[in-house]
C-alpha cells in the first residue's frame, strides 16, 4: 500500500511539473510573438547587423 501511495504522489508531481513546463513554454512563445509585432518596419534586429565589422 505504501508503494502505491508513493507512486501516486510521484505521478501527481510529474503532472504538476509538466503543466508548469507547458505554461512557461506558452508564455515564452507569447512573449516572442508580442515582441515581434511591436518592432517598427525596417528595424534592425541585434547590434551585429547595425555596424560593419571592424577587422
Amino acid at each position: 500500500m505504501f508503494e502505491y501511495e508513493m507512486a501516486a504522489a510521484r505521478s501527481a508531481d510529474l503532472i504538476r511539473e509538466a503543466e508548469a513546463y507547458r505554461l512557461v513554454r506558452e508564455a515564452k512563445k507569447a512573449l516572442r510573438a508580442s515582441s515581434r509585432s511591436q518592432e517598427p518596419e525596417g528595424s534592425v534586429r541585434g547590434l551585429r547587423s547595425r555596424f560593419t565589422r571592424a577587422a
